[in-house]
């Protein structure tokens, strides 16, 4: 089996995406720090994050459509452009000394619609750089770069802001996809388009191959539970490490444990070979209920950095074999929009998170949505093992997907 890299096409993408990554990376620290700065406001920082997410939200089907509807090395490379420009003006609005708020938060609404589109553009992109027996380590290389650019993207950014400022943070994010959309330009990518029907048609047949494979949209339904539960953690966490569990230094600990077994469990991914790769990874990820219960109960800070690191462990094993998975047994000109009702889905359970986490812990205190997270993402996980497409479905290349799970 060739080594990934040493596939040209792959190879371009593969430094495109390690280059954008790192510099979003640096984004969320730059971000919230400018225009804190600016404005001296949190509510003026919740509205320029909502304005980024909330277009992405609401286009992410219809990204998945665009990507299944043309080549989707041509709509990355036009989503990189855009994203170019508007990381280069907020960048430079910032460095002009007086930024408007409302000018940032259009530039970031118009950034998080283009990551709409972009967003289900990477699985086809993948598989149609990588031969299938390459893709789990395809998945695997683009899993580690994720992990490492989450370990050094808040250095950079730290880095950046005491030297030169929060605005150098986007201007590099900015030069980043414009160097990713150089690359994309010189690559070519294997591509199926689909036929020519209404946009409703195109809809309604990519969640049809989500509703026909009982593997998919129960784990989908875990996943999102997962991402609510993560939420949870990130809200009310921080002031419990901060007052009663050591103070910020240990809840960096855990931050940094976390974006540890994060990468350990996406190299692991790379060489594991499960027969039944799904219900594995399902069950790695139902890990995530220990930290979560173990803050609940007030447990050692020791203990429960330790848990994180292994759940963190458990979802970096789970990306690459999940996408590896989704790129084998969905058809190829289907595969934008598939993922995007997984991407749809798994960002919509964070905002659910963020809302209802402060308002249970302000009411009865921060353990009771901790535990609560807990048990839903513990039983939400290992409830696919119950599944019988989760127990069935194979390794690529080893075992087929059942026919009686196939959408018609």
């Amino acid at each position: 089996m060739p080594h990934p890299l040493r596939t040209r096409a792959f190879r371009l993408l593969f430094i495109g995406r390690t280059l954008s990554l790192l510099g979003d990376a640096a984004i969320p620290t730059a971000l919230s720090l400018a225009v804190y700065l600016a404005t001296g406001s949190t509510g003026a920082l919740a509205l320029v994050l909502g304005c980024a997410m909330v277009p992405k939200l609401l286009l992410l089907p219809l990204g998945g459509v665009v990507g299944d509807r043309f080549n989707a090395r041509t709509v990355a490379l036009t989503t990189d452009l855009v994203r170019c420009a508007t990381q280069l003006f907020v960048g430079a609005e910032l460095l002009g000394g007086s930024p408007a708020l409302w000018q940032i938060a259009v530039a970031e609404a118009i950034g998080g619609a283009a990551g709409a589109f972009a967003m289900p553009t990477v699985s086809p992109l993948i598989r149609g750089t990588v031969p299938e027996s390459g893709l789990l380590r395809a998945n695997s290389l683009m899993a580690v770069v994720n992990s490492a650019t989450r370990l050094g993207g808040p250095a950079l950014a730290g880095a950046l802001i005491l030297t030169a400022g929060p605005g150098w943070a986007f201007i590099l994010d900015g030069a980043s996809f414009a160097v990713s959309a150089a690359l994309l330009s010189a690559m070519k990518v294997r591509h199926m388009p689909i036929p020519r029907r209404s946009l409703i048609s195109d809809l309604k047949e990519g969640w049809s191959e989500v509703r026909g494979r009982d593997w998919y949209w129960t784990s989908l339904i875990a996943h999102a539970v997962w991402n609510g539960a993560a939420a949870v953690l990130m809200t009310v966490g921080p002031a419990l490490f901060v007052h009663e569990l050591g103070g910020k230094g240990v809840w960096v600990a855990l931050l940094q444990t976390g974006a540890a077994g994060l990468l350990l469990g996406s190299l692991l991914a790379g060489r594991a070979h499960p027969r039944r790769p799904i219900l594995i990874a399902n069950l790695g990820l139902a890990t995530y209920a220990l930290p979560l219960g173990l803050l609940a109960v007030h447990a050692p800070a020791a203990v429960t950095i330790a848990a994180y690191g292994v759940a963190q462990a458990g979802l970096g094993f789970l990306n690459p074999v999940w996408e590896t998975a989704v790129q084998s047994a969905v058809p190829a000109q289907a595969l934008a929009r598939v993922t995007s009702y997984d991407w749809l889905l798994s960002l919509g359970a964070m905002p659910l998170g963020y809302t209802l986490a402060p308002l249970a812990a302000s009411a009865w205190g921060a353990e009771v949505p901790l535990a609560v997270a807990s048990v839903a993402v513990g039983a939400a996980c290992l409830a696919t093992a119950a599944v019988p497409g989760v127990r069935r479905l194979g390794a690529p290349g080893r075992t087929a997907e059942p026919a009686a799970e196939m959408a018609t």
